[in-house]
């Protein structure tokens, strides 16, 4: 089969990392399903593939015993069931499917003790920490890894939405009892990204009032037009990053002077002085502070990624003594993925793709990415697919 490859010699800028190149199909296992890849979806963790940073994939499953020295990336499909391995169940050949990027050991301990699947130690992201992902021609996943693709939907628009929507979902209704609630002020950074337009849209269907930080007017734009209540440009502010050492009285002045406005400017768009209960986060080090600042007395801020950095600094008074909540978010469960599927396949939520390139633009299409170039919403890679 044709596949987009990354090879350990070519880490670097994701334009030039990708390569289209001719490799075996992977075999099916009991219990796996073989689809045609129709459409792949494009997702951050991909452009960190192929940088090799901040984790050689290659080198961690080399690690592990992999004998392949290639990664195959992609971690969102929509595609056609081609074949299934002796005990599958629930798709059969022919069914139009997507994929959530979860595996997991079903024999783990810890899911054999209860523990949610998505939680196991075992978990790990299809198309990145595992290989032979949705850049090619043909991918193997896991049978319960699949979910009827929504009918009205392109096969590149069922593509790009289940990493986004699925993480989103989980992270605004999974925290009990942190979920959106009729009348809930919800703070979502990168509004115009994958992430923050599927999270605004849910934010409204759910009554809570969205808004959305942006850096730029054509992406204000665009999170106005998806439901936002109003949207905070963050070239107007200049205190992102590490928080300053808090005995450190004069930067701490200047950084609280700093996240002082943005939390004025949340209450002018919000036109109310209230505070966030929830802050949907991903970029991490550079927002974090201000977010656990900003957070309203016993909400939460719940993080799935770090995409300025690792270093999360926060004032633990902000957090224990007005009780808030700082909660790791990573993929979805099983139902939660069918769930927004299912308000994708009713039309409550649009995928938002925004932009559809061709298989030897998967270089080009994470380089906007890394770049943040990448026009707004998701996008999308045809395959198999002609349109």
């Amino acid at each position: 089969m044709y596949a987009s490859l990354i090879r350990q010699e070519r880490y670097g800028e994701p334009i030039n990392a990708f390569r289209t190149e001719v490799v075996d199909v992977p075999p099916v296992q009991p219990g796996q399903v073989l689809i045609k890849v129709m459409a792949a979806g494009v997702n951050y963790n991909n452009v960190w593939a192929a940088l090799g940073s901040p984790l050689d994939v290659i080198a961690a499953r080399q690690k592990s015993g992999a004998t392949e020295d290639f990664h195959i990336g992609g971690s969102d499909l929509s595609g056609i069931v081609w074949a299934v391995g002796e005990g599958a169940r629930g798709v059969k050949p022919g069914d139009e499917v997507v994929a959530l990027a979860c595996r997991w050991d079903e024999s783990a301990e810890d899911i054999r003790l209860g523990a949610d699947p998505v939680t196991s130690s075992s978990l790990r992201v299809w198309g990145y920490e595992e290989n032979y992902g949705s850049f090619a021609q043909f991918a193997v996943v896991d049978d319960y890894m699949c979910h009827p693709k929504p009918a009205r939907l392109s096969w590149a628009a069922a593509s790009c939405y289940m990493a986004t929507a699925a993480t989103a979902y989980r992270q605004l209704f999974g925290w009990h009892p942190h979920t959106v609630r009729p009348g809930d002020p919800v703070l979502i950074w990168g509004g115009a990204g994958g992430l923050g337009s599927i999270a605004i849209q849910l934010v409204r269907h759910a009554g809570g009032i969205p808004v959305a930080v942006v850096s730029s007017e054509e992406r204000r734009e665009f999170c106005m037009q998806l439901g936002a209540q109003g949207c905070i440009d963050r070239r107007d502010f200049d205190h992102w990053g590490r928080l300053p050492d808090t005995s450190d009285e004069q930067a701490m002045s200047a950084w609280l002077s700093g996240a002082r406005a943005f939390g004025r400017r949340f209450w002018e768009v919000l036109g109310e002085r209230r505070a966030p209960r929830i802050v949907l986060e991903h970029s991490g080090a550079d927002t974090i502070p201000t977010s656990m600042y900003l957070c309203d007395n016993a909400g939460m801020v719940v993080i799935c990624g770090g995409t300025t950095g690792y270093n999360g600094d926060i004032d633990l008074r902000f957090l224990w003594m007005r009780q808030k909540r700082l909660q790791g978010s990573h993929v979805a469960s099983l139902r939660e993925a069918r769930e927004v599927t299912r308000l994708i396949d009713q039309g409550a939520i649009d995928p938002c793709l925004s932009r559809t390139f061709g298989f030897e633009e998967i270089g080009l299409a994470h380089q906007l990415l890394r770049e943040n170039r990448h026009p707004a919403g998701n996008m999308a890679v045809l395959v198999n697919a002609e349109e």
